[in-house]
């Protein structure tokens, strides 16, 4: 059909005159929510209660004030349920009457998603609209429509949602709720209870995944995951700035995303670790080096007889009975300082059982003048004295004494070396951290008190985790579930996952479930190809991708090494005659070179910070979860030798384009 058949110009008619009237339900559900916020102010409710009430009504009404604008349905169905619009938010002109948009996470709309011709579910027609690109939810930018008859074993390939998997990728990542797949929505709709990772090929989706899986648990458990809180975490703020545009356009604000290292941030970095240091630090073995050099510091018979003053009296206990005391609560591993507590109460308890037989129950007025008498106190500071990570951590890699003792039968003599300062610091306050040392500040810290944990927690690039830094995650989630995302292929850190099972022991997760995703729906599918040749030399056991996508174009072009700047520049330039972003992707050493030879010619190159540039060069470092219509690599072969891991960086680089990929390069191609 074409816009001007008789039929589908009055099916588009009456979509646009239902789109207007969503409009001017939602701008009613708006100044509503306003409404109820001056009305709740005055709510005849207990302060607690008043309180509650005002801040759900103050987060409903922000919520639907921080909508982005844009179309309210990108979908319908007809069927044994009536015909139900599909959006990204519920739209009803009266809570009590069928609603004129169902939100994509209600149970009701996942047939959208599902049903097939073999398997109808109920459905008689699945609609699906095309909008006009960018478009801001002016009913006049609804251009089309599709309609699969599944309820008479109609199935047909969507020409909607393939041009919007394939339209230009300019800005922030956008939300994929029009164009969720059947296994893709499987995972978005897991059981909050269910931890699971998602082993994903690059272009299949697994970040947009685990951002709507995020929305559909908030959606579906609102008080359960608000209570104990949502963390997305992702690996660098370019990253948490590409996808923070997500979540809100689906509905959902005050998410809290972040990086690990910002979450453990409690202590300022002033020093870098070399190599071998930091290797050591992120071993899942320091995490009993830390326990051990900590629980050093308990000792049962640190202390001798307690002498606790009452008035004329003094209440005793003997050297013995305290050690015994200490024992038991060692023997029951409670967090250090729950430790220190419990063995205070014990003593208190001990006391007061004396002055019982003596006196009679004292008053608590005496407990708690007892608990913190100075003899107690200084009986606890000798046995299991109060303590501080940095006092720990500092005393550790500054006493060649204290880590042979800690790290006995589990460090050798070479890796305690490379742990020791140089020169320690006179004291731990003065003591300067490393990016590595918080993760060791944040184990020890766990240690003593255990930190609050979220209900939910998504971990984006999960592959690049240390066994120290999943550990410092699953402190954040000890009852909540995780979401983990991956791809063991793209690993890049010294200590990069190779089994995902390792990962999920550490991060305290061992029975999640493991699912591949290796359809991808954004890279062509020469651009796989060729990042499948690379593939087989890496040193991890995931299946090749496979592309949906038979556009998309490949190309190299080769030059003098001397000549490479040059050659990018006439890349650049082909790709300026084209759609879409642009992104200049090198090794990290070589970008001041590339950079120099695009401002001598005249092309303004932004950062990958910068989201909306339609130029960006990018160190291949900090390219991992970014895409770019189009991509220029720059000397393959120097991303590849400038690090250990370096061919996983260069399969990073070559699959981070979404239409067109540019190889130049003066070196021969390490594929």
């Amino acid at each position: 059909m074409t816009s001007t058949e008789p039929v589908l110009q009055h099916a588009l008619d009456k979509e646009r005159a239902h789109h207007d009237r969503c409009r001017d339900a939602l701008t009613a559900m708006v100044e509503g929510a306003g409404e109820q916020v001056v009305v709740g102010e005055d709510v005849s409710a207990s302060g607690a209660d008043a309180e509650v009430l005002g801040y759900q009504l103050r987060s409903r009404a922000k919520a639907l004030r921080e909508l982005p604008e844009g179309p309210l349905f990108f979908g319908a169905l007809r069927g044994e349920q009536g015909e139900l619009h599909i959006g990204r938010l519920r739209i009803s002109e009266h809570p009590a009457e069928p609603p004129l948009v169902v939100d994509w996470r209600a149970p009701v709309s996942r047939a959208f998603y599902q049903a097939s011709a073999r398997d109808p579910q109920g459905v008689a027609v699945r609609r699906r609209f095309g909008w006009a690109p960018g478009s801001r939810g002016d009913s006049a930018d609804l251009t089309g429509l599709e309609d699969e008859h599944l309820g008479q074993g109609e199935s047909r390939a969507s020409e909607i949602v393939a041009r919007e998997i394939e339209r230009p990728r300019v800005g922030p990542m956008r939300d994929i709720a029009a164009t969720i797949q059947p296994e893709q929505d499987d995972l978005v709709r897991g059981d909050l209870a269910l931890s699971v990772c998602v082993q994903g090929a690059p272009g299949t989706g697994k970040t947009a995944v685990g951002l709507h899986r995020a929305a559909y648990l908030l959606y579906t458990h609102p008080q359960r995951v608000r209570r104990g809180g949502l963390l997305i975490l992702g690996p660098n703020r370019t990253f948490l700035s590409y996808i923070a545009e997500v979540l809100p356009a689906l509905g959902e604000t005050g998410v809290r995303q972040s990086t690990l290292a910002e979450e453990i941030a409690h202590w300022p970095v002033r020093a870098v670790d070399d190599a071998s240091a930091a290797v050591v630090k992120h071993d899942a073995r320091m995490a009993e080096v830390l326990r051990r050099a900590l629980y050093a510091r308990v000792r049962p018979e640190g202390a001798g007889e307690l002498a606790v003053p009452d008035g004329s009296y003094r209440w005793r206990m003997r050297a013995e009975e305290l050690a015994r005391i200490v024992r038991d609560v060692r023997e029951e591993e409670p967090p250090y300082g729950v430790g220190r507590e419990r063995v205070r109460a014990r003593i208190v308890r001990c006391l007061r059982e004396q002055a019982e037989r003596r006196a009679g129950p004292p008053p608590n007025s005496w407990v708690r003048r007892v608990e913190r008498a100075r003899p107690v106190t200084a009986c606890l500071d000798a046995v299991w004295p109060r303590v501080r990570p940095e006092e720990v951590v500092a005393e550790l890699l500054g006493d060649a004494a204290v880590l042979a003792s800690a790290a006995d039968g589990l460090l050798d003599a070479a890796e305690q070396r490379a742990l020791l300062w140089a020169v320690p610091p006179r004291s731990w306050k003065s003591a300067r951290w490393s990016a590595a040392d918080l993760v060791l500040l944040d184990e020890v810290a766990g240690l003593i008190e255990h930190p609050e944990g979220y209900g939910h927690v998504v971990v984006d690039e999960a592959q690049d985790l240390s066994p120290m830094e999943c550990r410092a995650i699953a402190r954040r989630a000890p009852f909540g579930s995780l979401t983990v995302l991956g791809d063991l292929a793209q690993g890049t850190t010294p200590w990069a996952a190779r089994s995902w099972r390792t990962v999920l022991a550490h991060l305290g997760k061992p029975d999640a479930a493991v699912v591949e995703l290796t359809t991808g729906f954004r890279v062509p599918r020469a651009v796989v190809g060729l990042a499948n040749r690379l593939l087989e030399r890496l040193d991890v056991d995931v299946p090749k991708a496979r592309s949906l996508r038979g556009d998309g174009e490949l190309r190299t072009r080769e030059a003098a090494p001397d000549a490479v700047p040059a050659a990018v520049v006439d890349a650049v330039r082909d790709a300026l005659e084209r759609e879409g972003s642009v992104g200049v992707v090198a090794a990290d050493a070589d970008v001041p070179r590339v950079r120099a030879a695009l401002d001598a010619a005249g092309i303004a190159a932004a950062g990958p910070e910068e989201l909306g540039a339609r130029v960006s060069l990018v160190p291949a470092s900090v390219v991992k979860g970014l895409e770019y219509d189009q991509v220029v690599a720059v000397e393959p072969a120097a991303i590849a030798e400038a690090e250990e891991r370096g061919p996983h960086r260069l399969y990073v680089v070559l699959t981070r384009a979404v239409s067109r990929l540019e190889v130049v390069h003066g070196k021969p191609l390490p594929f």
